[in-house]
């Protein structure tokens, strides 16, 4: 679980990727209680969607630069124009369907926010329950976690609320990534950065 670069033990998908170790080290994990990272995130994990996360992770940019920097507001204002522009920029994955998802969740978004005050009050609201974690924190175990019932509860209110691209897989790796979970694997150096981070956070809402 060390990586060759350094001393560092990291849980073993972070490889040796600069921007990947990056990420894992920096974000991933790590608890967000902003709407826009939020919102950004769901979107990002729903072009992800066959695909693996450092394809979207160096492409990142220019999902950014053409989604406004995923402000809500401005991406639920992009039109049909706005997608077939999208569909001929080899910078991101051109994709119709997963396009007009992220402008739909944007509208969505707007919806939840409307609702419960912020996106990261509506997303809290399915952090799971210290007992219902896995005792089990190796990495063979946290591999096969793909999706929990608190993931398939989000998944199912996502969807009845008309987001799209926010299956239980989906949205069980969105939960890791923003720290709704802590799947860092005992022996990473963030695991208890980590936990220290969230047992500090005031939960929205």
């Amino acid at each position: 679980m060390t990586n060759q670069h350094d001393s560092l033990p990291r849980c073993p998908w972070a490889g040796d990727d600069t921007l990947y170790r990056h990420y894992h080290d920096h974000e991933w994990g790590r608890p967000v209680v902003d709407d826009t990272r939020l919102f950004e995130k769901i979107c990002l994990e729903g072009f992800q969607s066959g695909l693996s996360w450092i394809t979207i992770l160096r492409k990142r940019d220019r999902f950014r630069e053409i989604f406004h920097g995923f402000s809500i507001e401005r991406v639920a204002r992009m039109d049909e124009r706005d997608v077939e522009r999208l569909l001929a920029d080899p910078g991101i994955i051109r994709h119709r369907g997963k396009i007009e998802a992220t402008i739909n969740n944007a509208a969505r978004t707007l919806e939840v926010q409307r609702e419960f005050g912020s996106l990261a009050a509506y997303v809290w609201r399915f952090e799971p329950k210290p007992e219902h974690r896995p005792d089990d924190l190796s990495w063979q175990a946290i591999r096969a976690l793909a999706q929990t019932d608190a993931s398939r509860a989000l998944s199912k209110d996502l969807r009845k609320r008309g987001f799209a691209f926010v299956g239980p897989t989906t949205c069980y790796a969105f939960m890791q990534a923003m720290g709704l979970v802590n799947d860092h694997v005992e022996g990473c150096f963030c695991r208890d950065e980590v936990e220290a981070e969230r047992q500090k956070l005031a939960r929205p809402g």
